[in-house]
């Protein structure tokens, strides 16, 4: 019972819940594509960010190592965006 109430759960039913909501939630057709493919990514970023800095332990790493992996995914995530909407 104690591993539910750990941080680790929480950040796994988050992740479980965010892609419940880039697969089922989002892909109903009322939305327009270019919106669905933004909000995709930008979930997958969050994602991303939350299993380095919880699972892969990078929330302990040095500072230096950590905003070299926030500016990584924001960059990675702006050229995806990026060259889609061109």
């Amino acid at each position: 019972m104690r591993i539910l109430l750990s941080p680790l759960s929480a950040v796994w039913m988050l992740l479980m819940l965010a892609t419940c909501a880039s697969t089922w939630w989002l892909s109903k057709d009322g939305i327009a594509p270019a919106t669905v493919t933004v909000l995709i990514l930008a979930i997958a970023a969050i994602k991303v960010r939350l299993i380095m800095i919880n699972f892969m332990e990078l929330g302990r790493a040095p500072v230096r190592w950590r905003l070299l992996f926030e500016a990584w995914t924001v960059a990675c995530t702006a050229v995806i965006l990026i060259t889609y909407l061109r």
